[in-house]
């Protein structure tokens, strides 16, 4: 069945593959976001893009639309914490509203994009949906806060959760500050990776299975709504080093961390369900290897978030209700 979807920051990193697998599969998009980081979305009839704030959507119905899908964040903990007001707005208020104006527009299912980062330290050896929450930063806090408020909704809406891994892949709209992609690129640029720390524990999830694992949710039925676990390798931050300095030949450097953050995530509740991952964390470091060879990446400052908003200026005075950021 072809649905009607609304999607929030559908602009973004995710979102820039997410939009087009689904678009495949003949579903009709509209997405709402900023273009902050701009709009690197295919040209499609089935496809519409609206610039907007998730925090305000006092004109905004949601009428006509089968399912939303909420992307939009202040992604990661570094940008969180430039300013913790707006990340508290967009990602809890906002939620809430969104949440019911779904309600009120009659939509009946409600993807949310979550962070495996709410489970915050765990040395558990399968970190399963059923785990403590114990988030760190502020981006983890909001997260699990927009969780339990849409979970108060869980009557009135087919819910899904998904908590995902450090994603990780080549996206038009790419990210050079996560794990994977940023240590790739610097080996290539610079034939060194300089690693803080080394021996935390990172699960990941290649972008092209996080983009399938949306269409498959979109897809499912009703009786699968719940939490969902989305990561797939549990590697070591010096086992992918190791494994993109093989790839590129470059010198691995060791050094002193403050992030504590280490946890194994546990997604065989989705794997039950019958999805099935096809990429893994050495497809993520040879795709973005082979395009960094042929030029179609480069090294740009938009590329990586929280520099590109210090460079902007996007700072506490420019967090007004006009602005809000792609996941």
């Amino acid at each position: 069945m072809k649905k009607n979807i609304f999607i929030t920051g559908g602009c973004g990193y995710k979102g820039s593959k997410i939009v087009p697998t689904l678009l495949k599969s003949g579903h009709r998009i509209t997405v709402f976001d900023t273009t902050w980081f701009g709009n690197y979305l295919p040209s499609n009839a089935n496809l519409s893009v609206k610039s907007g704030d998730v925090r305000n959507l006092k004109n905004l119905s949601l009428e006509g639309y089968d399912t939303v899908i909420h992307l939009a964040s202040i992604a990661n903990d570094p940008c969180g914490d430039l300013n913790p007001t707006p990340t508290w707005e967009i990602s809890v208020l906002a939620t809430q509203q969104l949440a019911e104006l779904a309600i009120s527009g009659g939509v009946k299912d409600f993807i949310y994009a979550s962070s495996g980062s709410v489970y915050g330290l765990s040395d558990s050896e399968k970190v399963t949906e059923k785990e403590k929450l114990v988030p760190l930063s502020i981006y983890n806090k909001t997260k699990m806060c927009a969780e339990r408020i849409l979970l108060s909704y869980s009557k009135a809406l087919n819910l899904k959760i998904v908590r995902p891994a450090t994603v990780c892949g080549l996206s038009p709209r790419m990210r050079l500050d996560v794990a994977v992609n940023m240590l790739t690129v610097q080996a290539l640029q610079n034939k060194k990776i300089t690693v803080l720390g080394g021996e935390q524990i990172r699960p990941n999830i290649h972008i092209d299975d996080l983009a399938a694992l949306y269409k498959f949710f979109v897809e499912a039925e009703e009786s699968k709504n719940g939490i969902y676990n989305a990561g797939f390798e549990n590697l070591k931050i010096i086992e992918i080093a190791e494994m993109i300095a093989g790839k590129t030949g470059a010198d691995i450097q060791i050094k002193e961390s403050n992030d504590p953050r280490s946890y194994r995530l546990c997604s065989d509740k989705i794997l039950e369900m019958g999805f099935k991952p096809q990429k893994t964390v050495m497809d993520a470091i040879s795709e973005i290897s082979e395009a960094w060879k042929k030029g179609i990446i480069t090294n740009k400052p938009e590329w990586h978030t929280v520099s590109w908003m210090q460079k902007n200026n996007f700072g506490p005075e420019k967090f007004s209700p006009q602005f809000a950021l792609s996941a």
